[in-house]
């Protein structure tokens, strides 16, 4: 008795283990508020959303369409390779396979720069076509693996035996191996599928511009959150499987004719329908969806733009009105961090033409002379950007040649007031054992480093060894006092009242503060990171003219506004401040903080290679304490 009721118990707890995280996720799809910190009431709007988001459909399908493509040439080469393999001497078969067990025991990143690498050297343009290349290069071992096992079960005598009766080698191949090796086979094209399916690393150093799956697409989402319209997706997905479980589970057994005499016309009908036109009309939905979607973002010749921004940073509509208004093509790409922008950059593997760095990567950029000078003729629209953030700018970009603001902000504490005893004005709160558990700091090495040593009254620019190792000290100090190390989840933990005090972009606090009101902002006494992310033109980019023009257009007040509205970060366009209809936002003290609070702010600095790799050794330090 107890053993079957501890069995339950176990079983019960697999279950919650396996289906809580999906259950968590459907609710989310149904939740009116885009935080999952806030239940905002019941809604099916997300839904609605979904499907009137080219990005995320257009995303969907290109997962798909390559998922099944690449799915189908790896089966069909790995099969063929499979049979080659098999017709071998023993100790080249040994061999073979061996070599074909290496890139699946080959660590993905490792296939993914090789990979990217090779493309380049034979001078590939990136995108769909690299993408679908790369999946079944990584998809063949897969299939190869699936197909021999059933091989080796076959009797060759059988197939000798067909071809001394007068059959041709295809007729006896197809009329008695392949029958044995099909379960093999199509096993094999099921992995491949869920393989490519659920790649993000290969597919992100092998894809270009204006191309994303669903991974890529989920990732660039992380630095401002992941949409709700993605829980919707994911829920129609499981959905989705789930229904296509149960057909497999409740259609026709193959066993039914082996049984009885007579099959009816009905049991034929329904095994048809489960076993090939369900299959056919999910093929047919995927390609012709696929088509639907990815046309509306094709683009031809030179009348386009790339661009390269970090994800969600930019409202759509203004893409779509820049095309109306120009003839414009644009081709889109987020990233995740300037990290990650800068070596596909320097590369050169793809000819970017309007990139939006930070300021200390501006610096680095112009340093290693990657960036165009702008034509500021071609941009009239300048003048709505303020004198004070021109020459802010001049700190990464000595004489405004290369760089046209798009967004600052600052970096400071935000802090629940009713979860705190007084009001906070220094970084010192973050070292106060009251608040143990209750703080959050930014998982980035710059941020963490900048909060400390403006602590110490030292400059978050410093170089100095002795300042960098207390700095390190203060942060090993604080970790017993950190409930965790964030980036994108201090908006959801500080709203759902999860933490109360943590350090976040000014940006973000806005948001947050629109959602939970206890929520409050301050640039700390001590001072802290004024940031400016800007637009700029990489030499190598082949549209100057159009990216000018691009630039031009986000300079211009209600599109300035929109893209406001649309990230909450601070804009510099004097024009759209005025343009803001709710006072509160428009003389938000968080938003446009007084120009004395700024004094005491500065901007990050690129500090060279090798401080950057002393920086993230002593990052790397702190984190393994």
């Amino acid at each position: 008795m107890i053993k079957n009721t501890l069995q339950k118990i176990y079983l019960g707890l697999i279950f919650i283990l396996l289906y809580a995280p999906i259950i968590t996720l459907v609710v989310l799809s149904f939740n009116n508020s885009k935080t999952r910190a806030k239940w905002g009431g019941f809604t099916g709007k997300w839904y609605v959303a979904l499907f009137q988001n080219e990005q995320i459909m257009n995303a969907l399908y290109t997962t798909l369409i390559i998922a099944l493509l690449s799915a189908l040439i790896a089966t069909l080469i790995g099969t063929a390779a499979a049979i080659g393999i098999q017709a071998m001497r023993k100790r080249v078969r040994t061999a073979m396979m061996a070599v074909t067990n290496i890139p699946m025991l080959n660590a993905d990143i490792v296939t993914g720069i090789s990979l990217m690498l090779l493309f380049i050297a034979f001078r590939f343009s990136l995108g769909f076509a690299t993408i679908l290349m790369a999946h079944i290069t990584f998809n063949i071992p897969y299939v190869i693996l699936s197909v021999m096992p059933k091989l080796k079960q076959t009797n060759r005598r059988t197939y000798e035996a067909a071809l001394d009766l007068g059959a041709s080698p295809i007729y006896a191949f197809f009329k008695v191996v392949f029958p044995d090796i099909l379960p093999g086979v199509f096993s094999g094209f099921l992995l491949a599928f869920t393989m490519s399916l659920d790649d993000f690393v290969i597919t992100h150093f092998t894809k270009g511009p204006g191309v994303d799956t669903l991974s890529t697409k989920i990732y660039s989402e992380v630095r401002k959150g992941i949409k709700p319209e993605m829980y919707a997706l994911s829920t129609l997905l499981f959905v989705s499987v789930l229904i296509l479980l149960i057909l497999v589970n409740v259609s026709p057994s193959s066993k039914e004719g082996s049984t009885r005499k007579y099959v009816s016309k009905k049991s034929k009908a329904a095994r048809f329908v489960f076993r090939r036109l369900v299959p056919a009309v999910m093929a047919i939905v995927i390609i012709a969806g696929g088509f639907f979607y990815g046309s509306k973002r094709s683009v031809s010749g030179d009348n386009q733009v790339i661009v390269y921004n970090w994800g969600e940073y930019l409202d759509p509509e203004v893409i779509t009105i820049f095309e109306e208004e120009t003839g414009i093509s644009v081709v889109y790409e987020e990233y995740e961090t300037n990290e990650i922008m800068y070596p596909k950059v320097q590369s050169g593997a793809i000819a970017y033409d309007v990139v939006c760095p930070s300021d200390y990567m501006i610096q680095r950029m112009i340093e290693n002379d990657l960036l165009a000078e702008i034509n500021f003729d071609h941009i009239p629209n300048i003048k709505n950007i303020g004198t004070q953030y021109m020459e802010q700018s001049r700190q990464f970009d000595a004489e405004n040649k290369y760089s046209v603001p798009y967004c600052w902000g600052t970096v400071g504490i935000l802090y629940n007031k009713k979860m705190v005893e007084e009001p906070i004005d220094s970084w010192s709160v973050l070292w106060d054992e009251t608040y143990k558990d209750n703080i959050l700091m930014q998982d980035s090495v710059r941020d963490a480093f900048a909060v400390a040593l403006k602590y110490l009254g030292y400059s978050l620019n410093s170089t100095d060894l002795d300042e960098l190792e207390a700095a390190k000290a203060l942060l090993i100090e604080q970790k017993p006092l950190v409930q965790a190390y964030v980036i994108d989840q201090v908006r959801d933990k500080m709203i759902g009242n999860e933490a109360a005090i943590g350090v976040i972009y000014s940006g973000e606090a806005i948001y947050t503060q629109l959602e939970n009101p206890d929520l409050e902002y301050v640039i700390p006494k001590e001072g802290s990171n004024v940031w400016i992310d800007s637009w700029v033109i990489p030499k190598n980019a082949k549209h100057k003219e159009n990216a000018e023009a691009f630039i031009n257009f986000l300079c211009r007040p209600d599109i300035a506004k929109m893209n406001f509205d649309y990230i909450t970060y601070s804009t510099p366009n004097i024009e759209a401040r005025k343009l803001i209809e709710d006072p509160a936002i428009r003389n938000s003290t968080i938003a446009f903080p007084d120009a004395s609070e700024l004094e005491r702010c500065e901007t990050f600095q690129f500090l060279g290679d090798e401080n950057d790799v002393l920086y993230n050794e002593l990052w790397r330090e702190i984190k393994s304490k």
